[in-house]
């Protein structure tokens, strides 16, 4: 339970992310432009400039499928970081919850790196008595989770999938990808075993600034004592995760499990509603790789590269006149409905923080 002592000061309450207004405008605006070059490059590389309209996109048993599919999605989505809060001994409601889900999808899919939403998340989470420190190793574990999954499997696929061959004959790609694993792998391993390493840098860092007169003494003071003690809580959190209720630790992995095996079922929903046969598990496979790729796209929310790796991974298996229009269905069903959602939740959410700084 969230501790009922703990008590965040006036600024740590009503302080409001770095996304606002306008920025938020120019983010969403190079997002929907990413996105349409990147489905254009699919029409016009992959589809052969070939797109016909196919009814059974609309059909009521696709829609109802991919609602019913949604609901788990987007619950599921929320349920792991919800078990990783209360396996860290922190817990918020989950109609808050709720909004948190909708929040990180716009945000996380409108800044580049997919940063932002777990910013917003720590922001949002510390609104309502999380401190920084712990959501931040929440949301941390939650992505860990979701990588261990995903780059485990990778590998695995590359060399064993049907189509796969090819590309591990790749030896610049095999490369890439041992080299990226370690990479992101390595960063965690910091994370967890050494955050006390970050600490030195970032107080040269606050030195800096206070050198370079960017802040005043008092700031200076406030940001280190809060920096030590977040960075204190987010280092001694993956020790109390692994040492709270067994239940709340396994809930997380399942429902991570649970939330990715949804996320890589809506193109099999759609080929299916198309006529097409493919084995599940073939199409699992290739989604599991076309989000190990997105992961490491600098654009905001992969646009643009999730339409060309999704277009490209499954060119083999549909033909050219479905290709563009299940690579819009995909992003519709698993982003775009979540995004929507998520603006007026974003906007809400800052509006509220506004409303409590008067």
């Amino acid at each position: 339970m969230t501790d009922p002592h703990h008590q965040p000061d006036r600024f740590e309450i009503q302080d409001e992310p770095t996304f606002r207004g306008r920025r938020l405008v120019w983010f969403a605006i190079l997002f929907v432009g990413l996105s349409a070059a990147g489905l254009y490059a699919v029409y016009s590389q992959v589809a052969g400039h070939t797109i016909t309209w196919d009814g059974r996109l609309l059909s009521p048993q696709l829609i109802a499928a991919s609602l019913g599919l949604l609901l788990v999605y987007f619950a599921a989505d929320g349920l792991r970081l919800w078990f990783t809060l209360r396996a860290l001994g922190q817990t918020i409601s989950l109609g808050a919850m709720t909004r948190l889900v909708f929040l990180n999808i716009f945000v996380s899919n409108i800044t580049p790196l997919a940063t932002g939403g777990g910013v917003a998340q720590v922001w949002f989470m510390r609104r309502r008595g999380v401190p920084v420190g712990t959501g931040l190793t929440a949301t941390t574990i939650r992505t860990a989770l979701a990588v261990l999954f995903i780059f485990g499997a990778t590998p695995v696929l590359l060399l064993t999938l049907p189509g796969a061959e090819e590309a591990a004959r790749n030896q610049s790609l095999v490369t890439t990808l041992i080299v990226s694993v370690v990479l992101y792998l390595g960063l965690f391993t910091l994370l967890v075993l050494r955050s006390n390493w970050l600490l030195r840098p970032l107080l040269m860092l606050l030195k800096g600034l206070r050198a370079l007169h960017l802040i005043n003494a008092r700031r200076h003071h406030r940001w280190r004592h809060r920096l030590v003690r977040e960075l204190q809580r987010f280092a001694h959190g993956f020790v109390r995760y692994f040492q709270g209720h067994w239940i709340d630790i396994a809930a997380s992995f399942v429902f991570t499990a649970i939330f990715l095996l949804a996320l890589f079922s809506f193109p099999v929903l759609l080929f299916w509603a198309l006529g097409y046969g493919f084995d599940y598990w073939q199409v699992i496979g290739r989604m599991v790789m076309t989000t190990f790729v997105m992961y490491f796209s600098p654009t905001p929310g992969a646009s643009g590269i999730a339409e060309g790796v999704f277009g490209h991974f499954f060119r083999d298996l549909v033909t050219a006149s479905h290709l563009v229009l299940v690579t819009v269905a995909w992003r519709a069903l698993t982003i775009y409905i979540g995004m929507l959602i998520g603006l007026f939740v974003t906007q809400r959410e800052i509006a509220a923080s506004r409303r409590d700084a008067r």
